[in-house]
């Protein structure tokens, strides 16, 4: 079992090296080389010991790189039949990979049709993925990525010393891919888990795999960004990753990145393309907590609480509509018939804290809400028109696919307002009716101006307008009143209601 950590002395070289290296390039070129051909060579003292350091850390490198590797696996996986084509089609990683190593799989993929096609029966199982894995438990339980494993038919996984065994997945993880495998063996050397959240952007990351076939390949560099959150675009994800220099490659995945005390700091998932020193690793905090419940429950549950968020920081636009605070999350859109539907949370809320825990990113948002236990309420600070409130809500299990519910509208005196571009009328029901929508208090828009600002912020005809500037809208009459109030030049906040969605929008006019 890998348990102890390299000496202080070792961590503290890392530190001392950009210094030592100057002091070597420094030393006069005499002190290195002999005065005369009878004279022996007398090394300067100040370079003697510099050059001792430097070789201190190559071996403490060597050190963490030896023992971390007896933890690391390489994963080989036979794919059922087809699985590899219908993983591909809705793995949001695939349209990730290099376009190189994309058309290199994906000619595998037809080769493996053709072999199916012809192959006439059951056949032996055919070995044709890899990827890398790191064991977390000495009783057999293995970590690695989600997309490693998907649509395997048998699993294989194989140590350094050569031993192989047969493995079994555990539990998957989809929206962070991870996975849990295990094998029928005790007394496994392993990796601990180091806490991401003290990793530091600079220090070094060690990364350990089979990238393209080659076992237990060992690249160096560092941590080059932390809190990495929209390297793919699919609302599934819900976590960051740690980015890093060491270079990564295909094979790679699943395998750990660690850092000098040979703790994993992170899960190795993906890469932006070959040969250019990015690669993201899931950070240690989310992987082991992931891992921990797919051992324990084959499954890992989020809670959910049904909104679409954005940081404040993120948006210069809403920090100059916002009164009273500077760092949050703005709740953007709220899903229908999920949790926040059914409490006091509002579009265009700024949550501050979460159970009393400050939050000034999504993301952080995200962490704090994924670990609660389904059901239970928690309590959110909110900035509202300049006011702090507290706002209860009971996180649900995150659905797999959230059901979208339509709201209704009335109606009354129809009202065109020529700077926003759109006219409305009081929501009424057999207003709702002819646009198919549910009924719910508000002015249902029913007409939008080509090319005018309503238009540009994606409002259409069935929209259903609640609030401006967090005022309700009730009537035409009450609409009119609010828009003339407002001034158009600063931005208006519109909350409405879209396909059952609630959200909102700043419109103004820029012009």
């Amino acid at each position: 079992m890998i348990t102890s950590s390299l000496p202080v002395r070792c961590l503290l070289l890392a530190a001392l090296l950009p210094c030592l290296l100057r002091t070597v390039a420094a030393a006069p070129a005499s002190a290195a080389s002999p005065a005369s051909p009878a004279t022996p060579a007398t090394p300067a003292v100040a370079p003697t010991a510099a050059i001792d350091i430097a070789r201190q850390l190559n071996d403490a490198f060597i050190e963490v790189a030896d023992r971390a590797s007896a933890a690391v696996v390489v994963i080989k996986v036979a794919h059922k039949p087809d699985a590899i084509h219908a993983n591909s089609e809705d793995n949001p990683f695939f349209e990730f990979l290099p376009k190189e190593f994309r058309k290199q799989l994906e000619e595998e993929m037809e080769k493996q049709k053709k072999r199916e096609r012809s192959g006439g029966g059951r056949r032996e199982p055919v070995f044709d993925g890899q990827g890398s894995g790191v064991v977390i438990r000495e009783d057999g339980y293995i970590l690695t990525n989600r997309h490693v494993v998907d649509g395997a038919d048998k699993i294989k996984v194989r140590f350094r010393d050569g031993k192989e065994y047969d493995a079994e997945v555990r539990g998957v993880d989809k929206k962070s891919d991870l996975a849990v495998l295990r094998i029928a063996t005790k007394g496994l050397p392993i990796l601990k888990f180091a806490d991401s959240s003290k990793t530091r952007v600079g220090e070094f990351a060690i990364a350990i795999g089979a990238p393209f076939d080659l076992d237990y390949s060992v690249t160096f560099g560092h941590v080059s960004a932390k809190g990495r959150n929209q390297i793919i675009r699919d609302p599934s994800m819900d976590q960051d990753f740690i980015q890093t220099d060491a270079n990564i490659n295909p094979g790679n995945s699943g395998g750990p990145l660690v850092n000098i005390a040979g703790e994993i700091i992170g899960i190795n998932t993906l890469i932006r393309g070959m040969r250019t020193g990015i690669g993201f690793a899931i950070p240690a905090n989310l992987a082991r907590d992931i891992g921990e419940r797919l051992i324990l429950e084959g499954k890992y549950v989020r809670s959910w609480l049904g909104v679409a968020i954005q940081s404040l920081s993120e948006n210069p636009e809403y920090r100059a509509l916002v009164k009273g605070v500077s760092d949050g999350v703005v709740i953007k859109e709220i899903t229908p018939d999920g949790p926040a539907a059914s409490s006091e949370l509002k579009p265009f809320d700024v949550v501050t804290a979460v159970d009393g825990r400050a939050v000034t990113t999504s993301q952080m948002l995200k962490n704090e809400i994924r670990g609660k236990k389904v059901g239970s309420s928690v309590v959110l600070d909110v900035n509202r028109g300049g006011k702090n409130i507290k706002v209860n809500v009971k996180p649900s299990e995150w659905p797999e696919a959230p059901e979208v519910a339509f709201r209704k509208p009335q109606r009354t005196d129809e009202v065109e307002d020529a700077d926003l571009g759109l006219t409305v009328r009081t929501a009424t029901k057999a207003l709702a009716d002819e646009f198919k929508v549910k009924l719910t208090e508000g002015v249902i828009v029913t007409a939008v101006e080509s090319d005018g600002i309503a238009e540009k912020k994606g409002l259409k005809p069935g929209d259903i307008i609640k609030e401006i500037n967090q005022t309700p809208t009730p009537t035409t009459k009450a609409f009119s009143a609010v828009v003339k109030a407002a001034d158009l030049k600063k931005g208006l906040i519109l909350n409405f209601v879209t396909k059952g969605v609630s959200k909102f929008e700043v419109l103004r006019d820029d012009e």
